[in-house]
């Protein structure tokens, strides 16, 4: 079993920056793929970024340019950096992890972007 916690979540004003971090734990060691998923109140969950076990990363359209996942496998951590927030990026934020066998998810971490 693997378990993900994210952190990092908060609210920012819009044109600001927000890092978000996952931790995983357990039985880590097939892991291959890592992202970030949101969604929003009343609205579809929408993939946010993936990164593979080689680095190759994608992007939903609309954070491209804005946003970067990377991952430290020394720390078993992947992060989304997020800059230039939108009020339109307020959602709630999950991380996944994904094995041979399943996807697993985090808790999940509020994302605000409000003045």
């Amino acid at each position: 079993q693997v378990q993900l916690v994210e952190s990092g979540g908060g609210l920012v004003q819009p044109g600001g920056s927000l890092r978000l971090s996952c931790v995983a734990s357990g039985n880590i060691f097939n892991i291959y793929n890592m992202g970030w998923y949101r969604q929003a109140p009343g609205k579809q969950r929408e993939l946010v970024a993936t990164i593979t076990s080689g680095d190759s990363t994608n992007y939903l359209d609309s954070v491209k340019g804005r946003f970067t996942i990377s991952r430290d496998n020394a720390k078993n951590t992947v992060y989304l950096q997020m800059d230039s927030l939108k009020p339109e990026d307020t959602a709630v934020y999950y991380c996944v992890a994904d094995d041979p066998s399943r996807r697993y998810w985090g808790q999940g971490t509020q994302v605000t972007v409000s003045s």
